[in-house]
C-alpha cells in the first residue's frame, strides 16, 4: 500500500481533486493538503509522516514544502521532490 499526498496551495480544488481520482486506483491510499495559511486542510507533521508519495502542483510550492519540511524537525527527508508540471 502507497500513501500519497496531494499538496496545492488552499486545498479548496486541486489537490482534493487529484486525491480523490488516485484513490480509486488500487494499492493506493490518499489525501490531500495546503500550504497556504487560509487552507481548508493545512499540511500537517503527521501527513508528511503518513506520505510515501507527495505531489505538489506548482514549482513555487515545492519550494515552499521544502522550507515547511526543513523547519518539521519531526520528519526527514526520504526522497527527492519532483513537482508535477516537470514529470
Amino acid at each position: 500500500m502507497k500513501n500519497l499526498l496531494f499538496i496545492c496551495g488552499a486545498n479548496k480544488l486541486r489537490s482534493p481533486t487529484a486525491a480523490q481520482v488516485f484513490s480509486r486506483y488500487p494499492y493506493v491510499e490518499t489525501d490531500s493538503a495546503g500550504l497556504n495559511a487560509g487552507a481548508d486542510m493545512r499540511i500537517s507533521p503527521e501527513q508528511l509522516e503518513w506520505a510515501d508519495i507527495i505531489f505538489v502542483m506548482e514549482k513555487s510550492q515545492r519550494i515552499k514544502l521544502a522550507k515547511t519540511v526543513s523547519e518539521t524537525s519531526q520528519w526527514q527527508t526520504r526522497g527527492v521532490f519532483r513537482y508535477s508540471g516537470q514529470v
